[in-house]
């Protein structure tokens, strides 16, 4: 315990592969104890020694972000091992690729338990932990499709815009109470992971993350600087920035532009297979770690909320503007 006085502790859901796992390395990289949920132990321990690699600590917690009690008791260990929690990351998701028609309500309840459900029952236990010392942050990971929702994925966007009503109104409570504890939200694009490996899939060719897409080190970064600064939401990549504001101006072309894009853009001209496991009600086995298959064709950077504060402050004061000089010219026309 000496040792790992002066480090601090976070707890990432999800943390076996992806964007999880990138995360781990990059808090682990600051000096960090990491506990590490998710519910293959074989990925779970490879996952710790790369914590372990990048100058971290790190603990294995197997557990499925969807069964509340699991996730308490990992709290409760994680405890136990370091002490306290300063920091949790909700990083854990379930999706399906498939047409609406073709979706059943078990595949809907799954990803929901685990997309939205798992960031509400690990937002839980962490703040019920920091409230005794009132203080702490907790990092809540969306997706520019909790702003529009594209085809092919309705239970997963379904799931997001969820955690983005769940986030806003935690954080306005903790306001009230005038508590320290701290709640952000980083919205991510689309991001090379193993996802599109092992996620159920409906459609006719293999899944991809719509372009442009970024590597998982990207919003990693993101997240450890809303951990570490307390920022309100964090905005990655000019492809969320288009959706988030394109959906607020012209949301009735941006369903238009989604109902082709939508479709093409998720598949790959390779055809699916029917035969290959998924993991959305248990862990798939494989050497998958942090990094998709598209790396030939993600970016390691990406422009983020800070670098749009100019423009989102002209976009809230601009529209208004313009609407009311347009009324305005249009009363003088009809008059």
């Amino acid at each position: 315990m000496d040792l790992l006085e002066n480090r601090p502790v976070v707890v990432i859901t999800g943390a076996s592969a992806g964007v999880g796992r990138a995360t781990a390395i990059a808090f682990a990289r600051r000096g960090y104890a990491v506990g590490l949920i998710a519910r293959g132990i074989e990925r779970l321990h490879e996952a710790k020694a790369d914590v372990e690699a990048a100058g971290g600590v790190g603990l294995a917690l197997p557990a499925d972000v969807a069964d509340a009690s699991a996730i308490e008791a990992a709290a409760e260990r994680v405890e136990q091992e370091f002490g306290r929690i300063d920091v949790w990351v909700n990083c854990a998701m379930a999706t399906v690729f498939s047409p609406f028609a073709a979706m059943s309500a078990e595949e809907y309840r799954r990803v929901t338990e685990v997309t939205y459900l798992g960031q509400v029952h690990g937002t839980m236990t962490a703040v019920g932990r920091m409230r005794l010392r009132d203080r702490g942050t907790v990092v809540n990971v969306g997706s520019a499709l909790g702003y529009h929702g594209l085809p092919l994925q309705s239970a997963y966007c379904g799931a997001k815009f969820a955690i983005r009503g769940f986030t806003e109104s935690l954080r306005a409570e903790l306001i009230h109470d005038g508590s320290r504890i701290r709640i952000s939200m980083v919205v991510l694009p689309a991001v090379n992971t193993p996802q599109f490996e092992w996620a159920r899939n409906k459609l006719p060719m293999r899944p991809q993350p719509a372009p442009p897409i970024y590597e998982p080190e990207v919003p990693a970064a993101e997240i450890v600087r809303a951990a570490e600064t307390g920022a309100r939401e964090i905005l990655i990549g000019r492809a969320s920035f288009k959706l988030v504001f394109g959906s607020i101006l012209l949301p009735g072309l941006v369903d238009r532009m989604l109902s082709k894009m939508g479709y093409s853009g998720q598949q790959t001209d390779e055809p699916a297979d029917p035969t290959r496991p998924d993991n959305l009600f248990s862990p798939v086995a494989g050497d998958y770690a942090a990094h998709g298959r598209f790396d030939a064709r993600a970016s390691g950077h990406a422009i983020e909320t800070a670098s749009f504060r100019g423009i989102l402050t002209a976009a809230a004061v601009g529209v208004p503007l313009v609407a009311a000089v347009v009324g305005y010219f249009l009363g003088r026309r009809g008059r």
